[in-house]
């Protein structure tokens, strides 16, 4: 069984997508349809932008996705998943790979969480740090003994989490990670405190845009974030979709879970070589 993993923010790079479109005039239809619905010339940011210009929310969210996305229709009918997920962003990749969402839906809801997300880090400056080398229960209990905002965000493997809150919050917690034994506690360069409380607005915006958002019966189940399960119920997904923005996203219990349900091969999906073995 194949499993296909989408890549979350993060994944972006300067060139993503152009020999896609030089090369396919299928994938060039797709990439000057995304440049109609965003309003701008998103594939020039993509191909020769620069590297400032690609870290910014709302540039970011819907590369990344538009690049996934074309990267697997470019396959045609030999792009056959399993099983599917995606990291925190890239789950609207996955929700278009098993046909939950079409390509133009998603990407219209790509750029309203980008949008909210970007609104809700420029209303309350905060940000992210990764934690090395320290047992999942002792980052958990000691985000919990501080008196800020400062949660668990991304579970991305064994021995490796992202905390997320505000600046003094993330700042106490990693001293005292640190002095509990973590390896490195390093602050991220990154625009605010994804999947973490302080997201509650984009949250609430990302929900209106999701209740207007016709979604299909998957062709596969996904597995997503909130609680690293699989479904196939639409509005099951739905509501999981939502509830990331301020959920921890469990991504080394959805690798342990694909495997465990029968997943043989893992594909990490839409970087610059299109696939590899995870």
């Amino acid at each position: 069984m194949k499993a296909y993993l989408f890549p979350g923010q993060g994944s972006q790079f300067v060139g993503m997508g152009k020999e896609l479109y030089d090369n396919s005039d299928a994938s060039k239809s797709l990439f000057e349809r995304a440049n109609e619905i965003l309003g701008f010339r998103i594939t020039d940011l993509m191909f020769s932008g620069t590297d400032e210009d690609l870290k910014q929310t709302n540039v970011t969210q819907p590369a990344i996705f538009i690049h996934s996305v074309i990267a697997a229709k470019h396959l045609g009918n030999a792009f056959k998943p399993d099983m599917v997920a995606g990291h925190s962003l890239g789950e609207f990749s996955a929700l278009v790979a098993n046909k939950t969402l079409e390509f133009e839906d998603a990407l219209r809801l790509v750029i309203a969480r980008a949008n909210a997300m970007q609104e809700a880090c420029q209303a309350n400056p905060s940000t992210m740090a990764a934690i090395l080398d320290l047992d999942d229960k002792i980052i958990e209990d000691i985000c919990a003994s501080i008196n800020d905002v400062v949660v668990p965000a991304n579970y991305n493997c064994p021995g490796q989490i992202v905390i997320s809150g505000t600046i003094e919050g993330v700042k106490t917690a990693c001293e005292k990670l640190t002095a509990a034994g973590a390896k490195r506690a390093l602050l991220l360069n990154v625009g605010g405190a994804f999947h973490s409380p302080i997201m509650e607005p984009a949250r609430m915006k990302l929900a209106a845009a999701i209740d207007a958002t016709s979604f299909n019966n998957p062709v596969c189940p996904v597995f997503q974030n909130v609680n690293a399960m699989p479904s196939g119920d639409p509005n099951i997904i739905r509501k999981n979709l939502v509830d990331q923005l301020t959920a921890p996203v469990r991504w080394t219990q959805t690798i342990q879970n694909m495997i465990e349900h029968g997943a043989k091969l893992l594909l990490k999906w839409g970087l610059a070589k299109y696939c590899r073995d995870w």
